[in-house]
């Protein structure tokens, strides 16, 4: 495990260093705002994945997990076609890959290339029979058609804000039955000169208009809507470089026209003390009185990457409309946190509880880790999906009823 621990300034320099996007216009001389920082780059050893390491998974009594696809490369976010089609973005391939289970044994056994040459493409989703995917600056669209393959892809947007930081754009229909497509920011934590960066966007279905829907969200990655009270519901990245425990991650009930409160705000409406500029024409605690705070909170720098609700019936009925949310992992944290699955328990439409569903792939040490989960999909037959972008697998959670054995 790489661990450096006295702290650091976070210039420029030390962005590229890390191997973290900046957008070029951000390249050229111009005056820094140096930041206090606090923190650590802590990033445990990834083992080489293989099949036994599943034993070490732990889960919920009742719930088994195995593959159902592996030797994929960079596998990040998911979406299941009507006929059962699993479509699969990987970023670091530049593709969308299709994969089908012909034989319904849960694993599977045919795959092929959708679409090619779209460098940082992350998500990808599926409305009324036609298939979206995103870039960094880019929207594609294709349908799909009656023979199980796909039309021509179209290009909907190509205007999107440069990506700087956070480069992985993620989109998702709403119950209105508009896309809704989420921007993250260029830096850790600043004054963006763009608008649309650290949002929200609402995008007509054709993408022939689109608006600013919430701001104030550092990169709001995983979000979706309740399935009963089609409330709006997303996980928020807190700023890096503020020590261990601070600022955590972010549930947020997203209301149009709401600002979130980034980067001069986390938590319950709490001043960024580490950020030394000011919002124009205020102070950094005027203005975040007048900010959404989030409904909940995660552990720090955990990094949750997706969040969907389960609407099939395969698992137990408690876990009906529950939300499950991707905890990637942190980097900068000591001990290291995330890499798992978790649970977030619904009751009467309101969140109440995060609860771990899939743990193991960080060793108890913290020096270790064969997995960084991503995205998440349901499939047909109501079992949930979920890839590791580092080992190139996609796992398989379903439920299997225990009974006990007779006489018992």
């Amino acid at each position: 495990m790489k661990l450096i621990t006295k702290p650091k300034s976070l210039l420029m320099g030390c962005a590229l260093a890390l191997g973290l996007a900046v957008p070029a216009s951000s390249q050229q001389p111009q005056p820094l705002k140096i930041e206090r920082v606090e923190g650590y780059l802590a990033t445990p050893e990834r083992l080489k994945f293989n099949e036994s390491l599943l034993n070490e998974l732990q889960l919920p009594p009742g719930f088994e997990i195995s593959i159902f696809a592996q030797d994929l490369g960079n596998p990040r976010n998911l979406a299941v076609a009507p006929n059962g089609t699993v479509y699969v973005t990987r970023r670091e391939q530049g593709d969308v890959i299709a994969l089908t289970d012909t034989n319904k044994d849960g694993r599977a056994n045919q795959k092929r290339t959708v679409a090619s040459g779209l460098k940082f493409v992350n998500d990808i989703t599926i409305n009324q029979n036609r298939l979206y995917f995103v870039t960094d600056t880019h929207l594609y669209a294709t349908n799909l058609l009656s023979n199980g393959r796909e039309g021509k892809i179209q290009t909907l947007i190509s205007n999107l804000p440069d990506a700087g930081q956070h480069p992985n754009r993620t989109i998702g229909f709403g119950p209105d039955g508009l896309l809704y497509l989420s921007v993250g920011s260029t830096c850790n934590a600043c004054d963006e000169p763009n608008d649309e960066h650290a949002t929200l966007l609402q995008v007509q279905p054709d993408a022939s208009k689109r608006t600013i829907y919430a701001k104030g969200l550092r990169n709001t990655i995983g979000f979706a809507w309740h399935p009963q009270t089609k409330e709006f519901w997303g996980m928020d990245h807190g700023s890096d470089w503020r020590g261990n425990t601070t600022p955590p991650e972010e549930l947020n009930l997203i209301k149009q026209g709401a600002n979130y409160g980034w980067p001069f705000c986390w938590g319950a409406r709490r001043p960024d003390v580490y950020l030394q500029a000011n919002p124009t024409g205020t102070t950094k605690e005027e203005y975040c009185k007048k900010t959404e705070e989030p409904v909940s909170t995660y552990t720090a720098h955990s990094a949750p990457l997706d969040l969907v609700f389960y609407t099939a019936s395969q698992f137990p009925v408690q876990y009906w409309n529950s939300a499950f949310i991707t905890m990637r992992g942190s980097w900068n944290r000591n001990p290291p946190v995330g890499y798992k699955v978790v649970r977030l328990r619904f009751e009467n439409g309101k969140p109440v509880q995060f609860e771990d569903f899939v743990t193991g792939f960080l060793r108890a040490d913290g020096k270790t880790q064969f997995g960084r989960p991503v995205g998440l999909a349901t499939a047909l037959d109501g079992s949930l999906l979920f890839t590791d972008d580092t080992n190139g697998v996609i796992y398989r959670i379903s439920y299997v009823d225990q009974k006990p054995p007779s006489g018992k």
